[in-house]
């Protein structure tokens, strides 16, 4: 009985095929302005993190470094390495006495955790909106909804793992990186055949 009332359900749900033009104009710029946002992501991550961490030499410097003092190079992450090892703030080696939670390195990853947090999952809202008017099984639908969040909280994790187990955690970015970029695809191209086919 309860499968029948779901079968119905989903033969009366709305479909992006079927949304009026204004509609399918609004879901093509959403997709559209969120793919740009996503390849400028990617483009930063090739650039600051990628790029740096294997293909630049360890021991080249930039005129902007060399007229840093040495205070201001020691703030920054070790030469030669992006991102993916480290852009925490390095702690000094005989660190003053202080709670756990009013260190630099942990206010820095509470700042930059929340932001992403708020960010990215907006991205996954919109994208879930659109994803649930599909016109595909609710559970094929359910797991497009779900997996991008997942993707998240790895991605996040990786970061916090970083900073207190270990810098190997930064693999953990692939995975969750994957999942929410994949999803993105997914989703757009599908949503792009259904309205304009």
């Amino acid at each position: 009985m309860n499968s029948g009332k779901t079968l119905i359900h989903e033969h009366n749900w709305p479909k992006l095929s079927r949304f009026p033009i204004p509609a399918k104009i609004l879901v093509t710029a959403i997709i559209l302005i969120l793919s740009i946002a996503m390849i400028g992501a990617l483009g930063q991550i090739i650039v600051h993190d990628i790029i740096p961490t294997f293909f630049e030499n360890k021991y080249s410097t930039s005129r902007e470094e060399q007229k840093m003092s040495k205070e201001d190079v020691t703030k920054e992450a070790p030469k030669g390495r992006g991102d993916l090892f480290s852009q925490l703030p390095i702690e000094k080696k005989h660190p003053p006495k202080q709670p756990f939670y009013k260190t630099e390195q942990f206010v820095w990853l509470l700042k930059w955790s929340h932001i992403h947090l708020f960010g990215m999952n907006m991205i996954f809202i919109f994208l879930g909106a659109i994803t649930i008017f599909l016109d595909m099984s609710a559970r094929i639908r359910t797991w497009l909804v779900i997996l991008p969040f997942v993707g998240v909280v790895v991605d996040i994790t990786a970061i916090w793992l970083k900073a207190y187990v270990s810098p190997v955690f930064f693999w953990l970015h692939l995975p969750g990186g994957g999942i929410f970029g994949g999803v993105f695809i997914i989703v757009s191209l599908r949503a792009f055949y259904e309205m304009w086919r």
